[in-house]
């Protein structure tokens, strides 16, 4: 009988040392965003550690998660390490009943990594971004060391053996007390570091955009196809794609953003506000937008109206020239308050197409996971090139001199947007009726506009689908075509050529370097 107590005393310890290091976690997180209200919400551990995570990551794996996870991709990180985290008290709670002292201090590790996340951060203000992580750690430790205290067995006469001699009420005490304190340190860290998300929702709810000086063309009827299961000409805000690494989306006060342009042949710097940006004229235009990340037919693209100040008209009142103009500078290094930095050529800027600093994005101010206060927007290329949200810097400088974040990751300087098309309707493996069936979609060559669309049966010959009318060259164009479909399984393929008469490629590549090539197909069965 004296074994199984002692045996059951000895779960009940260990059990209670791995809820202790699991109490010490809580703490430290907690008290580190407490901490993180008073330096910067972004100096937080999950934060830091999250954002040096994706910043560390092959560019293979990156690919990997957005394809399996999607725009989900963020929580799967954000749980991963909470996972880890949990994983990691457990094991130091545990260590701390045989080696107390040591066991605490193991605590300090998360300390450690997180610090060194948070000052290594892109967008770190110094040293102080590390004061988060290091006192939650200090914070973690210390209560890590009075549980382990209160669960240290005390030998006794009777039982010289048995571990019998541990503080029970006073680990529930202590324990009971650490879990309110923590869960009240975290209350209070969030509300104080919702302040600046308020300020920043409340100054956009403020926001009224102008009438622009320059207003979009109205949409032709005829570019709206009216084919069940083809992507609307617009893409609604709440279904615009979203790809970018910002664990946690920016709230930015447009009352307090700034924007500054500097760098080569820049004759003098500027800087703007948000109201300045507002009281210059606008230009408002139809533009879609791609990610790199886009596979053969995936969903990263979409298709806005967007209004801002033009861009090149900045660069010009602040003496830019393009370099085919003797200009010095061939690169603009946009960097956003996150830390990113996009690099894109001067002269796709400054050619003449309808590259903005948007304000607005179908009617109302950007959305906040978009961009708000201000994004940049460059018609035709890709947007890790030329699509910086939360921007606040444009410095001019050379490709030669600087990389920016994803060419520093075996990303290309330049690319310009891929011909390609995507087959909506049917989706894969559908089962449709056998007779006329509806194929449709859309495809895609920003500001080189498409000119033909496609469409293959099997193995059998290319057919000419019917084009949607065509907006401008810097929008996508809906297609269909009508399938006398015969019973049994078939392949649907769809290829498009864009207006300077190039068609797409069939060999199938991969998103790295510089975007995925390759014919969209569907199977499916006919009925």
């Amino acid at each position: 009988m004296r074994t199984v107590r002692i045996n059951r005393t000895a779960l009940t310890r260990n059990a209670l040392a791995a809820l202790s290091g699991l109490l010490a976690g809580f703490a430290a997180l907690t008290v580190a965003e407490l901490v993180s209200a008073a330096v910067r919400p972004e100096a937080g551990p999950v934060t830091a550690v999250g954002g040096a995570a994706i910043d560390r990551t092959p560019v293979q794996v990156k690919d990997w998660a957005i394809r399996t996870f999607g725009e989900n991709d963020k929580i799967v990180l954000q749980l991963g390490i909470v996972v880890t985290l949990a994983l990691f008290a457990v094991a130091v709670g545990l260590l701390a009943l045989r080696h107390r002292r040591t066991g605490s201090a193991a605590v300090l590790v998360f300390g450690a990594v997180g610090t060194a996340a948070a000052v290594s951060r892109p967008d770190s203000t110094g040293l102080a971004d590390g004061l988060p992580s290091l006192v939650g750690a200090v914070a973690g430790a210390l209560l890590l060391y009075v549980l382990a205290g209160r669960l240290t067995a005390t030998a006794t006469a009777d039982a010289p053996e048995a571990e019998t001699g541990w503080d029970r009420r006073g680990f529930l005490v202590a324990a009971t007390a650490a879990a309110a304190a923590s869960t009240a340190a975290g209350a209070v860290g969030r509300a104080w570091n919702g302040r600046g998300a308020r300020d920043a929702v409340a100054s956009r709810n403020a926001v009224r955009l102008p009438a622009p000086a320059s207003p979009a063309a109205p949409i032709p009827a005829g570019a709206r196809l009216r084919v069940r299961g083809i992507s609307p000409f617009t893409t609604p805000n709440k279904d615009f794609y979203r790809v970018d690494t910002a664990l946690v989306i920016p709230k930015v006060d447009a009352g307090s953003w700034r924007l500054r342009i500097h760098g080569e042949g820049v004759h003098r710097d500027l800087e703007f506000t948000y109201q300045d940006l507002l009281d210059r004229p606008l230009i408002e235009r139809e533009i879609t937008l791609c990610c790199v990340s886009n596979e053969v037919g995936g969903p990263y693209i979409g298709h806005a109206r967007w209004i801002g100040v033009r861009l090149a008209d900045l660069l010009t009142e602040a003496g830019v020239k393009p370099p085919s103009r003797g200009g010095k500078a061939d690169q603009i290094v946009a960097r956003s308050v996150d830390g990113m930095t996009l690099g894109t050529p001067v002269e796709d800027v400054m050619d003449g197409r309808d590259a903005m600093l948007a304000l607005g994005m179908n009617g109302e101010p950007l959305p906040f996971v978009h961009g708000f206060p201000v994004r940049m927007l460059v018609p035709g290329l890709y947007g890790y090139v030329s699509a910086c949200k939360w921007i606040e810097e444009i410095e001019l400088t050379t490709f030669d001199a600087y990389d920016a974040y994803w060419v520093k990751r075996s990303w290309a300087r330049e690319a310009p947007i891929k011909t390609q098309s995507r087959i909506d309707t049917p989706k894969p493996f559908a089962r449709p009726g056998a007779g006329t069936v509806m194929v449709a979609g859309v495809a895609w060559a920003q500001h080189r506009g498409i000119e033909k669309v496609e469409i293959r049966v099997d193995d059998g010959p290319w057919r000419p689908a019917v084009l949607a009318e065509q907006d401008t060259v810097d929008t996508w164009r809906q297609w269909s075509y009508p399938w006398k479909a015969t019973p049994g399984s078939h392949t649907l393929t769809v290829r498009a050529t864009d207006g300077t008469g190039e068609t797409q490629t069939e060999k199938r590549t991969k998103t790295v370097p510089d975007g995925a090539d390759g014919w969209h197909s569907v199977v499916v069965t006919v009925d």
